[in-house]
């Protein structure tokens, strides 16, 4: 299937990417993070590994256990989001080895950056909302994700149980997607970059490292039991945690799914009206939650300017919600995160019944 085309880049875009050129060049700031990322960095792995030592090798009593491999699947989704994105973007440093080893965060906690580049950077960040193109709309036959989907009877609750589906994204990612992917060689209908000798390596090695850091020492350590209990609490924090936040910046009420036109395959859009007509906002105001997410609640942001560093998207937010107010040009947002889960399980319960 070959992939859709957009419409020539529009003057809006132009003038967008000459005002945010302007704003870093005004400032006299580089477009990568600087010191509060890589503070927030450090403290997120330091925290991740205090509480990993403390469970496998001084486990707490069972409610402090629980409690702490709750905040070890946080801390896995904000290590995720906050310098594994940035870091596989090139955005997290002006430094190449440095962004390849933020990145490389993603191999320790299960999964493979050369894969998440081309499922998220290529498929996603390209053709966002487009059914068979982006893969994150892609959850088989459990979830509606997209009214171009194939509707199912069981679709008619999915805004009741879709919580359970969100919980095993982490399993189903580690142990299962990032196999297929390999060996299909493909994310839905996007080729993945041929992989090198190094890549093959690196594949399996942070593989087995895995597996012997979350299943294989835990086990000799506490015994079976306590490591399925614990493991399967981490997981499903993760789990629940990271799918919560992606779906609320594209599944939503107000977002749009369009579809090429099946004579030219093109898209009713450029590629910058398109991305802001299937992405949104949630809960700007709140630094807190912009903290521990690394801004992916400026979603918008950062599919205009996936190369610039989430530290710098409350700022150019108001250059592009001013850009967008002259153009004409819809920039979703929703205030509170309550309204945006708000939005996500009507979108849901919409497409369960027709």
């Amino acid at each position: 299937m070959r992939p859709p085309r957009f419409q020539a880049a529009s003057s809006f875009h132009e003038d967008l990417k000459g005002r945010i050129k302007n704003y870093f060049l005004e400032k006299n700031l580089k477009t990568t993070g600087n010191f509060s990322l890589y503070f927030k960095a450090i403290v997120m792995v330091l925290a991740f590994i205090g509480i990993y030592v403390h469970l496998v090798f001084f486990t707490p009593i069972w409610p402090f256990a629980i409690l702490e491999s709750i905040i070890l699947g946080a801390l896995t989704a904000g290590i995720g989001f906050n310098v594994m994105h940035d870091g596989a973007h090139g955005s997290f440093s002006r430094k190449g080895w440095v962004n390849e080893l933020a990145g490389i965060s993603i191999n320790f906690l299960g999964a493979n950056v050369h894969m998440w580049k081309t499922k998220h950077n290529v498929a996603h960040h390209s053709f966002t909302n487009v059914d068979d193109h982006d893969d994150d709309l892609n959850a088989g036959a459990f979830l509606r994700l997209g009214p171009n989907q194939k509707r199912y009877k069981v679709h008619r609750f999915q805004h009741r149980y879709f919580i359970f589906i969100y919980a095993i994204l982490y399993f189903y990612w580690v142990f299962f997607t990032d196999y297929k992917k390999y060996v299909t060689k493909k994310v839905a209908e996007t080729p993945i970059k041929k992989m090198d000798l190094k890549e093959h390596v690196s594949f399996w090695g942070f593989k087995a490292v895995h597996l012997f850091l979350f299943i294989i020492l835990p086990i000799y350590m506490v015994g079976f039991l306590p490591w399925l209990v614990g493991f399967l609490i981490f997981g499903l924090a993760t789990g629940v945690i990271m799918s919560v936040v992606f779906q609320l910046a594209h599944v939503l009420e107000e977002t749009s799914f369009p579809t090429p036109d099946k004579a030219t395959n093109k898209l009713e859009d450029d590629w910058a009206i398109h991305q802001l007509k299937t992405t949104a906002n949630f809960a700007t105001k709140n630094k807190v939650l912009s903290w521990l997410i690394g801004g992916l609640n400026f979603q918008i942001e950062h599919h205009l300017f996936p190369n610039i560093s989430h530290i710098h998207y409350p700022a150019i937010s108001k250059i592009i919600k001013d850009t967008c107010r002259e153009y004409g040009i819809p920039y979703i947002e929703h205030p509170k995160m309550r309204l945006a889960i708000a939005s996500h399980v009507n979108h849901l319960r919409h497409l369960g019944r027709g």
